[in-house]
């Protein structure tokens, strides 16, 4: 990339990356982000709440206070921050540079916040934790949420998680908002797995999106770490254990504003060796001019084709279930008390023999099934390098994870 003004981005690096000239945000979005905003303004009560929030909240408010208690990045602060924001500007082709700031706090944390305008705020914790190839990482993850326009649902889900620690006491009125929040939540944690693919976008170095990660999952102890044990832990915590297990998922994630850390490496791992990321880096991308005319059926197929990819290919004792299920599988009754048997306490009972294996390797009772190859897609599971995360251990809200 050579140097130059472009829309006001200058000072851009010297090492070469791709720049891709208004590239629409459809090139990297999960098609589960997608499919879980749909799910989100179908939400009874959730076009109003976003109506009335759209002119209530004190975003002029909370920029005033980020000026007044945070450290600006521009060229005579954390300038090196400067070049990182806007070189992600410049290769992801977004015309206004957000404002970025960095806030005090040792927990490494990233978001990108606003309804007009999006503002960047990262944690003195990530900056140092990071070196800068990581950081860039992070900086186009949330330049990517920019580009997609995430920032809006960021901030009302910040704001709604905080508003529900207040009304808690009124009657129903806790119960009215976390169900708003509890499906925002869950479309966030899958935008994070879209932000990851930006980020990579900008930072175009694998290696040091995984070790950003793994920083954020163990801290600073690199020589300590290995990327392929880490990716290992993904394939057995997908793979690992029966029904419970599975269920047990489900709660943990349920709290959560951005998905488990190796879940989100595993994911970006299986993108980036994916057509349709070589494709882009060849030029052969969405343009955001071609946006108008996308097609909403278009989009529901291809959400819908991903997550029957999922269920099929999906290692998960509950999605095999699942799909046996779909596929008319016999005796399922049998195989479900198998499953559930450690939630009273009694032992899995011997299935009849049928002239193959009853049970996962190792006899752990777990459903059997023929092994399936991975799909192209892992599930969504969304907090981010950089990641943008509503929680901030200091108010309750929800957390980015870089």
């Amino acid at each position: 990339m050579s140097d130059g003004h472009h829309n006001g981005h200058e000072h851009v690096p010297s090492r070469q990356r791709r720049r891709f000239p208004g590239i629409s945000s459809r090139a990297y979005e999960h098609p589960a982000d997608r499919s879980a905003l749909v799910a989100l303004r179908k939400l009874s009560g959730f076009d109003t709440v976003f109506k009335a929030l759209s002119g209530l909240l004190p975003e002029r408010s909370l920029r005033l206070l980020f000026l007044s208690d945070s450290v600006r990045v521009s060229d005579r602060q954390f300038a090196h921050l400067n070049v990182m924001l806007r070189d992600a500007c410049y290769i992801l082709d977004l015309e206004k540079v957000p404002p970025m700031y960095v806030n005090q706090d040792p927990v490494p944390n990233a978001m990108c916040i606003g309804l007009d305008e999006p503002i960047i705020v990262v944690t003195t914790g990530l900056v140092e934790l990071l070196d800068e190839e990581e950081m860039r990482a992070v900086v186009g993850h949330e330049v990517g949420h920019a580009l997609s326009g995430h920032a809006v649902y960021r901030t009302i889900l910040l704001f709604l998680t905080s508003l529900a620690v207040r009304v808690a006491w009124i009657p129903l009125g806790n119960v009215a908002i976390m169900a708003i929040v509890t499906a925002l939540r869950e479309w966030f944690r899958k935008s994070e797995l879209s932000a990851d693919r930006a980020g990579l976008l900008v930072g175009q170095d694998l290696q040091a999106s995984m070790r950003g990660l793994m920083k954020i999952a163990g801290g600073n102890h690199l020589h300590e770490m290995n990327v392929d044990a880490f990716l290992e832990q993904a394939e057995e915590y997908e793979a690992g254990g029966d029904l419970r297990d599975s269920v047990l998922k489900i709660l943990n994630v349920l709290p959560r504003s951005h998905p488990f850390t190796t879940v989100r490496a595993a994911e970006l791992k299986k993108w980036a060796a994916s057509r349709d990321y070589q494709r882009i880096m060849d030029g052969h991308y969405p343009r955001r001019d071609e946006d108008r005319n996308t097609s909403v059926r278009d989009s529901f197929r291809e959400s819908a084709s991903h997550y029957a990819t999922h269920v099929r290919s999906s290692k998960d004792p509950l999605m095999k279930l699942v799909n046996d299920i779909a596929g008319g599988a016999g005796d399922l009754g049998d195989r479900m008390r198998r499953g559930f048997g450690g939630f009273t306490g009694s032992q899995p009972r011997p299935p009849e023999d049928d002239g193959g294996p009853a049970q996962g390797p190792g006899g752990s009772g777990r459903p059997d099934g023929p092994d399936r190859p991975e799909g192209p897609e892992g599930s969504g599971g969304s907090e981010e390098p950089g990641g943008d995360g509503p929680e901030s251990p200091r108010d309750g809200s929800p957390r980015d994870g870089a």
